[in-house]
């Protein structure tokens, strides 16, 4: 495929990832719209404890799509399995309607969860294989928006529908049915058949280098695709020379950022009570907490193909940190507290997406799904644990203002793990890792 006919052919890929991080977004806060309605009628069996339960597994599924099903992308292809995964997570999104108790309602989250966790390292490893050289950043961020905007979509969804709980998942089911067809017929694979390289084809291309963080291109074996043939893509390959020290950065940061995305999402306007703010205010700093995340994600990834992705990820971890621990401080001035959740907003939730845009050009184009997956996985274990720790803070009257502590101090430790990641793979192969290049 030629650059000339990727560039007419731009406009579809760059849609359709973010649509599919849209579906991300709807499963972010759907629960979170529906549980209360669950609870206070009793539906399917419904109380506190199923409640926590079922959202605890959806998030287990999620993990569990990106740890060992995202790699797959790296073998099979990420058009192939975007597909599979959207049409997934929409059979079983919609099955939850029919659940007739609590355990079978969890199973179909969980099921569900298996598929959409594949989709967000899947489309973001897509849009860094197809984006221009020394895009990354901005081709991550600009995707990852359709994350808060379905977050903050679905939201006002619920206020239309609820209580009609059902309704929210036969939409949210129905718009991913939409996607997969626009996927199968519109998305061009970044990455060719391995099964047709020729074998001639497969010796200079392992004896040569593909810088990480360059496009794939389809009509270029000799680039991207024979390396995975001659050696299939797997976690094994991040316990090799230079990968130790990247992965474990990585996976504290992406631990850090997840926790605070899904605590934030879920106690926020708790939170907010806590300190002294009525409820409706909660809600609207919450929308207003999402309104800046896709404004830092614009921002973001504009500096960070310009200055370097370490140092705008570093910053903007740090300015989290900042910003988390001021909202402790009680504000009076309610224009002033709204600006203060919005630079919040700007700058934590860009934080974890500028981890991935590290990720996509850390790693070379065959590891690049299985990086993004091992990124994604362990970040979910952090979204479980957000949510759980700050849900004690709350229960021991503390959460006020020690949520915003325990936030400021995981940002903090982000920007430690983080520190330690070398700029680019490169810096740290002099020593003779010629894996670190491939």
């Amino acid at each position: 495929m030629s650059m000339s006919s990727l560039e007419n052919k731009s406009r579809w890929p760059v849609w359709l990832c973010w649509l599919a991080m849209v579906l991300d977004g709807f499963d972010l806060v759907v629960l979170g719209t529906v549980i209360p309605t669950l609870i206070k009628s009793q539906e399917l069996g419904f109380d506190a404890v199923g409640a926590t339960f079922a959202a605890t597994i959806s998030l287990v599924g999620v993990g569990l799509g990106a740890l060992f099903i995202a790699p797959l992308s790296d073998r099979l292809g990420r058009r192939n399995l975007l597909v599979a995964c959207v049409t997934w997570f929409s059979i079983f999104t919609i099955a939850v309607v029919f659940a007739p108790n609590v355990a079978l309602f969890s199973t179909f989250r969980l099921l569900a969860g298996l598929g959409l966790g594949a989709c967000l390292p899947a489309a973001l490893a897509y849009m860094n294989d197809y984006a221009p050289a020394g895009t990354a950043g901005k081709s991550t961020t600009r995707t990852m928006t359709g994350y808060h905007v379905g977050a903050v979509a679905t939201a006002f969804l619920a206020l239309m529908v609820i209580p009609s709980w059902r309704t929210m998942f036969v939409v949210g089911g129905l718009a991913g049915f939409a996607l997969v067809p626009f996927l199968w017929f519109k998305l061009p694979e970044t990455l060719p058949p391995v099964h047709h390289i020729p074998a001639a084809a497969k010796a200079p291309a392992l004896a040569g280098t593909v810088q990480a963080g360059s496009p794939a291109r389809a009509g270029n074996p000799a680039e991207a695709a024979a390396p995975a043939a001659e050696e299939r893509a797997s976690f094994r390959d991040l316990r090799r020379k230079p990968y130790p020290l990247i992965a474990a950065g990585v996976a504290v940061a992406s631990f850090m950022g997840l926790l605070l995305v899904y605590g934030l999402n879920t106690w926020l306007p708790q939170l907010m009570a806590s300190a002294g703010y009525s409820l409706n205010a909660g809600l609207a700093l919450l929308l207003v907490l999402n309104v800046g995340a896709v404004v830092g994600l614009l921002i973001a990834g504009v500096l960070a193909d310009r200055h370097g992705t370490k140092r705008i990820v570093l910053l903007w971890f740090g300015l989290s940190a900042v910003f988390l621990a001021a909202l402790s401080i009680q504000i009076q001035n309610e224009l002033v507290l709204y600006a203060a959740v919005f630079v919040t907003g700007v700058f934590v939730f860009s934080s974890q997406v500028l981890v991935y845009a590290w990720v996509s050009q850390l790693f070379p184009v065959r590891l690049r799904g299985t990086a993004l997956g091992f990124a994604a996985g362990v970040g979910r274990l952090g979204a479980i644990l957000g949510p759980a720790v700050t849900g004690a803070l709350v229960a021991a009257g503390i959460a006020y203002p020690w949520g915003f502590y325990v936030f400021a101090a995981a940002a903090v430790l982000a920007v430690l793990a983080l520190a330690f990641v070398p700029q680019t793979v490169a810096a740290v192969s002099r020593t003779g890792a010629g894996v670190g290049r491939s």
